[in-house]
């Protein structure tokens, strides 16, 4: 476990409750909150879906690496990446060094039903379910490389805050 870096890292696809939880961990231990896709729509003057439209993917990648090598540079940080944050090997090595990276995880009918209202979700056009399946199965070993899963599909964001803090503080 890299709790060295005093930084939490979380990871997961989309819908499993990144953003909920690290804004509620980061207010019960006093760190500094970072949600690396809003830090991109800052730093490139547009919301993702746009980047995606305008960049494609592969830019919008780069970028996502380049900002989160420049946030796991401090300390006392709880940080939410991008569902896709874990896609580059690099990215992966990064957050390792960095602090302490607790995946999170849920079943597909966990994640569709949390979506599945969200308009704003570049990799969800078309068929939603269908799309969260595949993306499902093209990821079901990105998320390995953490210290700590953890399945929110039965569990409240603040039940998962409360896991969270019991397994730090050990």
């Amino acid at each position: 476990m890299s709790k060295e870096a005093d930084n939490i890292i979380l990871i997961g696809m989309m819908g499993t409750g990144k953003t909920t939880v690290s804004s509620i961990l980061a207010q019960e231990l006093g760190y500094t909150r970072i949600d690396i896709d809003t830090e991109i729509e800052a730093q490139e003057g547009c919301p993702i879906p746009v980047l995606f439209q305008e960049k494609g993917e592969r830019y919008f990648r780069q970028v996502e690496s380049d900002t989160l090598c420049r946030i796991l540079k401090d300390s006392s940080q709880v940080v939410s990446t991008g569902g896709g944050c874990v896609l580059r090997t690099e990215n992966q090595k990064i957050m390792k060094d960095a602090g302490w990276v607790i995946a999170l995880t849920a079943s597909p009918e966990s994640i569709i039903s949390r979506v599945s209202s969200s308009g704003d979700r570049p990799l969800l056009k078309g068929n939603v379910e269908e799309r969260i399946k595949n993306i499902m199965e093209e990821r079901k070993d990105a998320y390995s490389f953490a210290d700590v899963t953890i399945d929110t599909s039965e569990l409240s964001p603040e039940e998962v805050v409360h896991h969270i803090l019991t397994l730090y503080r050990v």
